[in-house]
Parts: structure tokens; C-alpha cells; sequence
């Protein structure tokens, strides 16, 4: 989890790079607040984005100021939280609508929060609260999601199943219904996902595709055109990614906090907030 403030009173318009996660985006804005554009229905408010969920933007205007903390859940964690992750993949939705009466209740402690390090607490102990209360995945589903992570999506759907001890039709199917993509989806959003931040770090793409696996460059650009719409040099370019150093760092440890705020690169008009960002 991550928290984002704009305190300038500028136009804010980031387009979301899909990501394996499912994502809880909680406004604490002043004003208006957070809009988010998904497609093509524009909507204000905590928002939570399922795997791929489109055309997704977020933005704003920053009439007193706009503040968001922003929590990544694997599709494993999500389930336990808002329930299966396919009710989620592919939508963008209302954070009352998935989590219920309890959102507005959970959102106004946030506000009232005297600091990041006080909200990350009580977004822990909401999230907490509502894993308990939910039975887990199949633990091969699990496992099959662990698996697709550490080999970066580099994996065979016939060798995850001998893997997992399971028939390839059963761990699509159990897979799809829980997750919310077939494994073969799921595996080629993490692999773009590490294409896309070896992008954004300024690998040049034909290094990129050679690491994660593609057959030619020609076939990364057709999957980074596929997951967002756009050309891999915008891609790299793409503010959501340069937020990513800050807000979710290879490192697990917390970064030590400045006494300002962090930003989360030149065209975002974001910035992190001076407290502790937790990693995913």
C-alpha cells in the first residue's frame, strides 16, 4: 500500500498499465476528488480495479487537494478479501459495491487519520478483518499463481498442471473460476508486467523481449499493444510506471521517510506521501 497527496491545484490524468493485482484506489480527497474514466463511463469516488480492467484513467482536479491510498492484493489475497477475483477481472467498480456499508465507515477513519503510518494501520486491520471471514483458494490455485510470479510468466500450462498434480483442463478451469483469467492469461499479464518496468527502467525493447521471453520484438509490441492500446515507447514513458520505483520498491524494507513529500515522477503531478510506503 501507498499513499499519493497533490497539494498543487493542477489537472491530474494518469492512465492505469495494468498490473497482476487487483487494486483498491481509497479518494481522501478534498472536492471532487478522485474521476475515474473506464470504458468510457466516467464515476467519482474509491474505486477497485479488477486484473485488466481496460481503458482505466484517474485524475482530478486538485480544487483543495487530491489524496489517495492505493493498495495492491495478488488475485489470491483479493478473494479473501471482496470475494472470487473473476467477479472482479476485467471491471472497475465502487469500493461500496464490493466491500459494502463498511466502506464509507472504513474511508471516514481514513480521513480522519492523522498520518500515513496511522492509515496504512487501520487499512491493515480492514483487510485483516475481512480475510478471516472468507474460506481461501484451492491451495493449488495458490500455487499455481505463486509459481507464474517467480518464473515471471514463463511457464507451460501442461508443466504447471504435472506441477500441481492436477489434469491441465482441471487447473483451467479452477483456475478461471477463482482467479478470474485462464492461465494462460494470467501468465502473459505478469510477463508484460516485467516487460513494462524493464521498459520503463530504459532497457531498449529488443533487450526486453530477448529477458522476457518473447519471440521477437515484434511480439512484445503486440503484447504491450494489447494490455494497454499503446506503443511500448509510450509505455515506458507512462507515469503509472514511473510511480513505481517509489510506491513499490524491490525491496520489502520501508524506505526511510523525508520530512516532505516523494514524487512519483515529472508528468504526474503526484507525489507519495512523507510517511512509511509499504511493499506489496
Amino acid at each position: 500500500m501507498a499513499g499519493f497527496r497533490q497539494c498543487a491545484a493542477v489537472d491530474v490524468d494518469i492512465a492505469m498499465v495494468p498490473h497482476p493485482s487487483v487494486t483498491l484506489f481509497v479518494d481522501l480527497s478534498d472536492g471532487d476528488g478522485l474521476v475515474r474514466d473506464a470504458h468510457g463511463r466516467r464515476a467519482c469516488g474509491s474505486t477497485v480495479a479488477g486484473l485488466v480492467p481496460g481503458a482505466l484513467r484517474l485524475g482530478g482536479r486538485a480544487a483543495g487537494r487530491i489524496a489517495c491510498l492505493q493498495i495492491r492484493l495478488s488475485p489470491v489475497w483479493a478473494a479473501a478479501v471482496f470475494g472470487a477475483s473473476a467477479d472482479l477481472s476485467g471491471t472497475v467498480v465502487s469500493w461500496e459495491d464490493v466491500w459494502g456499508r463498511d466502506a464509507g465507515r472504513t474511508e471516514e477513519r481514513l480521513r480522519a487519520a492523522a498520518s500515513w503510518d496511522e492509515r496504512f494501520t487501520i487499512a491493515a486491520d480492514a483487510l485483516g478483518r475481512r480475510m478471516s471471514a472468507r474460506p481461501p483458494l484451492d491451495p493449488e490455485v495458490a500455487a499455481a499463481w505463486r509459481l507464474m510470479r517467480t518464473g515471471r510468466g514463463r511457464v507451460r500450462v501442461d508443466e504447471l498442471a504435472n506441477e500441481l498434480g492436477w489434469s491441465r483442463k482441471r487447473l483451467w478451469s479452477r483456475f478461471r473460476s477463482q482467479i478470474g483469467l485462464t492461465p494462460k492469461q494470467a501468465a502473459r499479464l505478469v510477463r508484460f508486467d516485467h516487460a513494462a518496468h524493464l521498459l520503463a527502467a530504459g532497457e531498449a525493447a529488443a533487450r526486453v523481449a530477448a529477458a522476457g521471453g518473447y519471440a521477437d520484438q515484434a511480439h512484445l509490441h503486440r503484447e504491450v499493444k494489447a494490455f494497454t492500446g499503446a506503443t511500448s515507447t509510450a509505455v515506458a514513458a507512462a507515469p503509472w510506471l514511473a510511480i513505481d520505483d517509489v510506491a513499490w520498491p524491490a525491496s520489502f524494507a520501508d524506505p526511510t521517510p523525508s520530512r516532505g513529500e516523494r514524487h512519483g515522477g515529472p508528468s504526474t503531478g503526484i507525489v507519495g506521501g512523507g510517511g512509511r510506503i509499504r511493499g506489496r
